[in-house]
């Protein structure tokens, strides 16, 4: 499959442009913030792109889906990125949905995914327990109990963790924290008896929360994959909602620069537009040959996808996105709010949103550092 985008592809690229422009642009984000929305998204604006399918792009028919792939998927999520449009897109598609497609049983599936595809149903992965990323870090624990388990434990950086419907919650059958066997994947409803919910707001004005789980018992249909195996599920899961993570961060990078780029020329020092002053254009050069490099990593991530390449090359592409992406928003949004000068430190001036939203989003899933690792390590270094 060739790393470029077909005529399907971009048609859909173009019609989410058009519809991210329209009806979810960055003044949307900071009403959400400003009206401190519960959800931190609107519903409205979800329900509409439900209806344009994207809940459901990467699915197959059987289950609702397009069955379009995770690039259609990717531009879409990209598009979503470049107004920074809050949505459960990430949580609920890119993670979610992708752990049941790949761990759930033929009857999970049928049930649920259908019920993602239609805006019916909101999900998300209960994974994290400390300050950094660490998937085999768990402690929360389930024991057998009855013909199901019983949960006790507690989840921090839950993304969209107060508002979704049912919670993928990622805990130990066996084993001690940082063991990958011993890991079960369980669905539990969030407003079941015993999981206690405390909403955090983020800097990038989206919500995530920490979750406390007190003898919270769930059947055994509930739980995804095998017991004790469920790091089969959420490793290639993790790789996927990363590329997918990445694909947003780099819509908003790219944004970012070009929001810059005009900036430089529209600004005036000294009687001449601030653009022409060579030392911001060697700056600006090198943050276009940096933004085209993401590029490169973030298609050939979703190529990877859609051939269904080995799982440990799919591995070292989401590794290696995440970091090169991380690493370039980090730095376009920080030469973003330098080259605008005072004006970019004000909150009335939108581009500070992409400042904020580059901190969050690079530690969701792994900052640099832990892909720069997990690259190395995954090359035999």
């Amino acid at each position: 499959m060739p790393m470029i985008l077909n005529d399907e592809q971009n048609m859909l690229k173009d019609s989410a442009k058009d519809f991210c422009s329209a009806s979810a642009p960055i003044a949307q984000l900071r009403k959400l913030r400003d009206d401190d929305n519960p959800d931190a998204f609107d519903r409205g604006t979800w329900k509409s792109m439900v209806e344009l399918g994207w809940s459901g792009i990467p699915w197959p028919e059987e289950f609702g889906g397009l069955a379009f792939g995770y690039k259609g998927l990717g531009v879409v999520t990209e598009e979503t990125g470049r107004t920074l449009t809050a949505s459960p897109l990430i949580a609920t598609v890119w993670v979610g949905g992708t752990i049941l497609n790949l761990g759930g049983s033929d009857a999970q599936k049928s049930e649920l995914l259908p019920a993602v595809a239609g805006g019916e149903l909101l999900l998300t992965l209960a994974l994290e327990e400390g300050h950094r990323h660490d998937p085999y870090g768990i402690a929360t624990a389930a024991k057998a109990s009855g013909d199901g388990f019983e949960i006790d434990g507690a989840k921090t950086f839950v993304l969209d963790g107060n508002s979704a419907d049912k919670l993928i919650v990622v805990a130990r059958t066996s084993g001690k924290a940082g063991d990958r066997d011993g890991i079960t994947l369980l669905l539990v409803d969030r407003d079941a008896a015993g999981v206690t919910v405390n909403r955090i707001k983020m800097a990038d004005s989206r919500n995530v929360a920490n979750i406390e789980f007190k003898g919270v018992k769930v059947g055994k249909d509930a739980v995804i994959g095998a017991v004790d195996k469920g790091a089969d599920v959420l490793d290639p899961a993790l790789d996927i909602a990363r590329i997918g993570l990445c694909a947003e961060m780099l819509g908003s990078l790219q944004e970012c620069f070009e929001r810059t780029v005009q900036y430089l020329k529209e600004r005036e020092q000294f009687g001449v537009p601030i653009g022409s002053f060579q030392a911001l254009k060697h700056r600006a050069a090198d943050m276009f040959c940096e933004v085209e490099l993401s590029k490169s990593c973030v298609l050939e991530a979703l190529t990877a996808l859609d051939e269904a390449r080995d799982a440990t090359e799919i591995a070292k592409l989401a590794s290696l996105a995440k970091a090169k992406v991380g690493e370039t928003f980090n730095r376009v949004s920080r030469e973003g709010i330098q080259m605008h000068g005072g004006i970019g430190m004000t909150d009335e001036f939108d581009i500070g949103f992409f400042l904020k939203r580059a901190a969050v989003a690079e530690q969701t899933f792994g900052d640099v550092n832990y892909h720069r690792n997990r690259y190395g390590d995954l090359e035999g270094y």
